[in-house]
């Protein structure tokens, strides 16, 4: 039995037959789709099972990928080598109590501007020294007042460093070390015994160290009477 024609649909006889395209065509029917320029085996195109010649022959800008069996296997395939892979990292970083962070260029940054600020903090701390407790300091020594007149000219001027004459003066104990500024002053040490000591102005007192024998002039709130 002879087939129909892809074009016309009558029957095709095997002296004007052409077989293309999985179909049986009259050599004058086998043309391009749009022109309707008669094709033959070496210049014809096909689209669809439908000849075209290579003017018209239609552009496709994406190839579609059709879902058949094969693909659907493959990508469940897929799917699933992915979930077993996300378990698998989920397992590895569980318990370690921090997540993954990518090293881009800005959390760089942030890591180094972290760093510095605790090398800075740690520089503050290191030269911070605590304070356990208020080390007892002496009082600072008065000034010198010794209330002297103005010396008429030309008359003679009066030695700093003379002695007043000796009297019964009070007992005094050095309560902090002194060290003498003026050469009209007298050092002691803390615990020190002053004797025959006189008050000669508020603050400052003429008397002698009992333990070195030196006299002169000392701060009154350096000691206190026994």
């Amino acid at each position: 039995m002879n087939p129909s024609c892809g074009r016309c649909g009558t029957i095709v006889y095997p002296t004007e037959k052409v077989n293309c395209l999985d179909k049986y065509w009259h050599k004058g029917c086998f043309s391009c789709e749009i022109c309707k320029m008669t094709l033959n085996m070496k210049n014809y195109k096909g689209f669809e099972k439908r000849p075209y010649c290579n003017a018209h022959y239609p552009k496709t800008n994406f190839t579609c990928v059709a879902d058949t069996p094969e693909n659907l296997r493959l990508k469940q395939q897929s799917k699933m080598q992915s979930q077993v892979q996300y378990k698998e990292e989920f397992e590895k970083n569980k318990g370690k109590g921090f997540s993954a962070v990518a090293d881009t260029p800005e959390m760089q940054r942030i890591k180094k501007t972290q760093d510095h600020i605790s090398n800075v903090r740690l520089s503050v701390n290191t030269h911070t020294v605590p304070v356990t407790g208020q080390e007892q300091q002496p009082p600072p020594a008065a000034s010198k007042n010794y209330n002297y007149e103005p010396a008429a000219a030309p008359g003679p001027v009066r030695q700093a460093a003379a002695a007043p004459p000796p009297s019964s003066g009070k007992r005094y104990q050095a309560v902090y070390d002194y060290a003498a500024a003026d050469e009209d002053e007298v050092g002691f040490l803390e615990g020190d015994v002053i004797v025959d000591a006189q008050v000669i102005d508020e603050g400052w007192m003429y008397g002698r160290v009992e333990r070195t024998g030196q006299q002169g002039m000392l701060p009154a709130n350096y000691v206190e009477a026994i």
